[in-house]
């Protein structure tokens, strides 16, 4: 709902009606995954996406039924279907999608969306489907949820988390953080700057960035949630810096703490932190040397290994190529 919330709000100020489409499960090589979401309004707008524009175009044909008062509806699309071809999906991919009215469980997710408040929205996906409630996440199934960031259907019944926005805190103002920044922010990362150094807490260096602070990081972690919301990525290459750094990151529970340094540096880190009374097993959270291997050389290059990283750990996989590579037209026709 994220990226449809502003046009829907300003539909909506428009006195436009709208229609939500909400992919609710998918089958093989579906192009989106359960969870995305394309707002449709009477006058003929759209924002997001169901498929990548395999079934947009009939999606916005049910949304414009809906919205002249048919009941919302749950559709299958599939390649076994006499629409698949005509809509694109000959890929053999299989997907669910919800088509309801605007309502006012989904004016509510929008208020929690601004608030930065972490819910679940629970669908009803049987008979009478449709946004039926907001649940607060306070502990057990609902609390993984949101830490797995995965929607879940069982039982007539769609879940789905929305934490609150992912933050960046990058721990050093260097000349990498510069791009690392850029590039966060493009994704949606709330980045923050920390560094006790006042000459890397710049804050014009860091135009993109929320917040830009001059301060020990040690200091700052202690006031951070350090949640599954929250990534970690340490760029001093300083032991009096990154040593109480990493001390402090572990404490919590963040969804990502990485270090930049070679091999050699992070042994020797560790070696300081377990004589120091780290864990050994906690320090096995660490991401170091910090990124994927991508043969980075430049400091652009640098922070697209790290972001990367993330984005993998963010989704629970190790990052490489795709499984089950095609082969070339020159090796099957050989």
């Amino acid at each position: 709902m994220r990226d449809v919330m502003a046009n829907v709000k300003d539909w909506l100020a428009s006195n436009d009606p709208v229609a939500v489409a909400t992919v609710i499960s998918t089958w093989g090589s579906a192009p989106r995954p359960a969870g995305s979401r394309m707002a449709i309004s009477k006058s003929g707008k759209i924002a997001g996406s169901v498929s990548g524009g395999c079934l947009e175009g009939e999606v916005f044909e049910q949304a414009q039924l809906v919205l002249n008062g048919k009941p919302a509806e749950l559709f299958h699309y599939g390649v076994s279907d006499d629409l698949a071809f005509s809509v694109g999906l000959s890929c053999g991919g299989e997907l669910d999608v919800l088509v309801e009215p605007l309502s006012k469980v989904h004016r509510q997710l929008i208020a929690a969306l601004e608030a930065e408040t972490p819910v679940v929205l629970q669908t009803d996906v049987s008979k009478t489907p449709g946004a039926r409630e907001l649940l607060t996440p306070d502990e057990g199934e609902l609390r993984d949820l949101l830490e797995n960031e995965t929607p879940v259907r069982r039982d007539g019944t769609f879940l789905e988390p929305f934490p609150r926005p992912p933050e960046l805190y990058i721990f050093g103002g260097s000349h990498v953080a510069i791009p690392l920044t850029e590039l966060a922010t493009a994704l949606s990362f709330r980045v923050t700057i920390v560094d006790a150094r006042s000459k890397f807490a710049d804050a014009a260096r860091f135009p993109n960035a929320r917040r830009v602070i001059n301060a020990w990081p040690d200091e700052i972690l202690k006031q951070l949630p350090m949640d599954s919301s929250t990534y970690i990525v340490i760029l001093t290459h300083d032991p009096k810096f990154d040593d109480p750094t990493l001390t402090a990151a572990l404490q919590g529970r963040p969804r990502y703490i990485g270090a930049i340094g070679s091999r050699k540096t992070h042994r020797e880190r560790v070696a300081r932190l377990v004589a120091a009374g780290i864990n050994p097993t906690d320090l096995e959270r660490v991401h170091a040397p910090i990124g994927l291997d991508l043969g980075a050389q430049t400091a652009e290059e640098t922070a697209l290994a790290i972001l990367a990283e993330m984005i993998a750990v963010r989704h629970g996989k190790r990052g490489g190529p795709m499984t089950g590579p095609v082969a070339s037209m020159a090796t099957t026709s050989a």
